[in-house]
Order: C-alpha cells, then structure tokens, then sequence
C-alpha cells in the first residue's frame, strides 16, 4: 500500500495562495517614457527588453505549470511512501547455558544405560544433552565446561549443531581433575552479562564434591539470583562416596533453591533422561516475534518531476526564444521586418 509519512505538510498547497493575498506587490518608481506601442516599435527595431526589466507579462504555460511544480513539492515533502507486507522475525526469549562438570571422576565406568549396561558418565551426560538441545529450538545454547577450573566451550547462539558437536567431543579431565562448581557459576554469570534475553537459565551439571573453587558456590547463587539467572542443578554419581568422588548434595538444593531453580539428582541414564524431560517443560520455548513492514521512499519521484517540469518550462522558453530570434533575422536578412511587413499589409 502507498501512505504519506507526513500528511501534514500537505496543509503547505495554499502556501503561494496566502503569500500573494497577504503581501503586497513589489512596485519601483523609476523616470521612463511610456509608449503605448512598445511591444510594435521594439519588434521594429529586433530588440529584447534588457536582463534586469520589469516584464509582468504571463504566458498561459507558466500558470499552468507554477501550481503543478509546487504541488509536486509540497507532495515531496509529505514523504510518500510503499509499504510492503509485514515481515516477522522470532527472536530467542531465552539465553540458555550448560555447565558440564569434566573432571577426572566423570570417566568412571558406572553408569547405566535403559538396557541395563554399564558405560560411563561422561557418555551417558553426552547422549542425554544432546538430545536436550536438539528440542530446544527457540533458545540460544552457549556451552561452559569445567574441572579444576571453568572455560567457556561455546558463546551463545542458535547453531545447536556446533553445540552438540562440542559436546559430542569432550573428554573427561580435559579441564583438570579436580571439581570448581563456584567457580563455573561466576563464569556462567559473567556470560549473561551481555545477554538482553528476558530469561537467562543455566543447568549445571557435577558429578563430585566443589574442591578447587576459590568463590564458594552458595555466593555464586547468590551473584546469580540478582543478576536474574536461575540455575538448575543436576547431581549424578554416588552419593554415599568420598573425596572427589561424592557428590554434594546439599550444595545443589541450596543453589537451586537461591536462584529460583530446581534440583535433580540421577542415578542412571533413564533417571537423567526424565530430568532433562522434566527441565524441558520447566523452561517451555517462549519466543518473541517481531513484526515489521519494510517501507520504500518514494519522494524522489515527485521531487524530480517537479524539477523536470521547471527545467523543461526553461528549456521550451530558450528554444521559443532562439526560434523567434532566427526567424527575425531571417526577415531582417530580405530587407523588412516583421512589423514593416504587418503595416506594409494593412497600408496595402
């Protein structure tokens, strides 16, 4: 559909109607002699009135085109546009990250899978989020692996290939032996500090008790909780172990229950799949659709048309003129001149 972007401007049309009513006319008091024959004894003699003249004489092609020019203008200035069909974007509403616990533990042969064989954490952790972020199309997924201490594996973004395809790479121990769960949380903050989503969730995932930290984990909750992060908690492993090996349980439920967040404890590969499930329908896919309708200026088009209209009145005037000029010197060139040639006429 065409649309002005400001029909306002149109109330400029009677603009030239009010300035010639309301002004008075432009008069010069100058010493002449008035002959009532100008016009026959100038064409006698082949001369134009010099530049700088008073000549109040109209011609009808110039009433005509005065309005149309400033019409043109006025219709420039009001900002015509074409509006195409609306066009939408869906945008993510959700920053999501995923904290994987990589320590040494992580490639202990104890857990099992729905058929009933044992394999071992990391790879059953790697199937299950796999699966995870492939449902989740609507989210940005950024990735935060960590040991003995946290790194950022993936910023967030909408290319969950390249996130599973980090997943599906990682290994046990490849960020240091020891657990930093504090530590991945500060991390994980700071990665959601650039974040404009309206829901920034991290599901953190350790399967040993926080040794390495130097930010103790129930402080990160509580940088998280103000910052609007809700972190969900995800313990695996065995319970009843010691060391490295335990898994801290009581540490999870505080920081999830600071944050907002919820926490889950699996045992094997189908207790993890039911919380990932379960994880699934606590963060359902909102997504924000933006809607808009791209416009294209049209102003250029009455502008030049306008311009096109004063140059051509100009053009046609110069031609008209060198016309009567050739056609006054080809009668001066026979020895008469248009006017001696009209007396001669009517004397005859």
């Amino acid at each position: 559909m065409y649309q002005l972007d400001l029909p306002w401007m149109l109330a400029l049309l009677p603009l030239p109607l009010l300035v010639w009513w309301l002004l008075a006319a432009y008069r010069e008091s100058s010493a002449s002699v008035r002959l009532p024959f100008f016009h026959e004894i100038a064409d006698a003699a082949g001369l134009e009135p010099s530049q700088g003249a008073v000549v109040p004489r109209r011609n009808w092609l110039q009433w005509l085109l005065a309005p149309l020019a400033w019409a043109l203008v006025v219709l420039a200035l009001a900002r015509p546009q074409f509006v195409e069909p609306p066009l939408e974007r869906v945008l993510p509403a959700r920053d999501l990250l995923l904290a994987l616990d990589l320590s040494q533990s992580m490639d202990s042969n104890d857990f099992r899978s729905p058929s009933g064989a044992r394999e071992t954490r990391v790879r059953a952790v790697q199937q299950v989020v796999r699966e995870f972020v492939a449902q989740r199309k609507g989210d940005r997924i950024g990735l935060v692996v960590f040991g003995e201490a946290p790194y950022p594996l993936a910023p967030f973004t909408m290319d969950h290939e390249l996130v599973i395809t980090l997943i599906d790479g990682v290994l046990p121990g490849m960020a240091g032996p020891r657990t930093a769960l504090g530590d991945a949380l500060g991390l994980a903050i700071k990665m959601f500090d650039e974040s404009k989503a309206q829901q920034k969730v991290l599901i953190a995932l350790t399967d040993g008790n926080d040794t390495a930290s130097k930010m103790p984990p129930a402080r990160a909750a509580e940088i998280a909780r103000d910052r609007g992060v809700v972190v969900h908690t995800v313990g695996i492993g065995d319970a009843n172990a010691t060391g490295e090996d335990k898994v801290d349980l009581e540490t999870l439920r505080t920081v999830a229950s600071t944050t907002g967040g919820t926490f889950h404890f699996g045992g094997d590969q189908k207790q993890l799949q039911e919380i990932y499930a379960a994880l699934d329908k606590i963060t359902p896919e909102n997504q924000k659709v933006l809607s808009w309708r791209p416009k294209i200026e049209l102003f250029m088009w009455p502008l030049g048309a306008a311009v096109g209209l004063v140059l051509g009145y100009h053009v046609l005037m110069l031609l008209y003129t060198m016309w009567r000029r050739l056609w006054r010197g080809l009668h001066a060139s026979k020895g008469t001149s248009p006017a001696a040639a009209t007396t001669t006429e009517r004397s005859a």
